[in-house]
């Protein structure tokens, strides 16, 4: 098998976890609340990736890791996976996963509204055109495709998953400034990020004895949503001769989780989810193409 086989293996099953976590997320929180879902999957996601990092052979690397490594952690972690989640998790809390998911999808365009302040980049027409087709959808998502009653059907959790694509966004902006090991800086930012979310559960009712089938989605999430799909992708561009090619296997994720959640989750996909979901696609595409012109 030449590489670049390799990189398409390694991207699909990236896209496949990364198409069931909507309904993982939908089904988990059934039996559990926002911040013990949070809680169980960071736990289950830092002993994975010690794990990963010790069959890597990086553990020195980890044991090693000094003061100003774990302060650059102490940020990523707050970040990613505390606040991102965090958010996330109330989002989907409020929405249908079939509203919830797409509306996230949009942290590729949230990305170059805040690549300008941050990063002294410059919008172009073809961005200009991606944000207002891309956002356009959000809206028709989120009216259910009544576009001219201007009502919401949850405003508090349109705006948590919109919020999540900015704490996404920030979280690779600052992380393109990252020299760590990719694996190892996730499990010291997972470490980190253990505290803050332990400190919250307590806070926020404390510890309980949960239902088996909510640890069981937790472990779900924690392994393959914050683990197994990152060291995937990063398996994928190690091998593939082209970082395009293995970025458009990411278009396939929202459609195969649109039907995952009519199965899974018992949703009626609604036609606005869909319709709302090929503008956010164009729009993202359109700016994928300006950037190669």
């Amino acid at each position: 098998m030449n590489n670049q086989l390799k990189a398409y293996g390694f991207g699909l099953g990236a896209v496949l976890i990364w198409s069931t976590v909507a309904s993982a997320f939908k089904l988990s929180l059934r039996y559990l609340s926002p911040t013990e879902l949070l809680f169980y999957s960071v736990l289950c996601s830092t002993c994975l990736l010690m794990v990963i990092v010790l069959l890597q052979g990086k553990l020195r690397l980890l044991m090693r890791a000094g003061g100003n490594q774990w302060r650059v952690s102490f940020l990523f972690g707050l970040l990613n996976p505390f606040l991102y989640y965090t958010v996330l998790f109330r989002a989907y809390d409020l929405l249908p996963a079939q509203q919830a998911q797409p509306i996230n999808f949009t942290w590729a365009i949230t990305l170059s509204l805040l690549a300008v302040p941050l990063l002294g980049q410059k919008l172009n027409r073809y961005d200009l055109i991606a944000i207002f087709t891309s956002y356009f959808g959000v809206y028709i998502i989120s009216t259910n495709g009544e576009l001219f009653s201007f009502r919401f059907e949850n405003m508090s959790g349109v705006i948590l998953a919109l919020s999540s694509t900015v704490i996404w966004a920030l979280y690779w902006i600052f992380n393109t400034k990252d020299g760590r090991d990719p694996v190892v800086g996730l499990c010291m930012n997972f470490v980190i990020s253990l505290g803050f979310v332990s400190l919250l559960l307590w806070f926020d009712g404390g510890f309980r004895l949960i239902p088996l089938k909510g640890f069981a989605g937790a472990l779900y999430v924690g392994c393959f949503e914050m683990g197994i799909s990152f060291v995937l992708w990063l398996q994928a561009l190690k091998y593939t001769n082209s970082t395009a090619k293995i970025a458009n296997l990411i278009f396939l994720s929202p459609f195969i989780s649109l039907i995952l959640i009519h199965l899974l989750v018992g949703e009626e996909i609604m036609p606005s989810s869909l319709i709302g979901l090929i503008f956010i696609i164009g729009g993202i595409s359109v700016q994928s193409f300006g950037k190669k012109t």
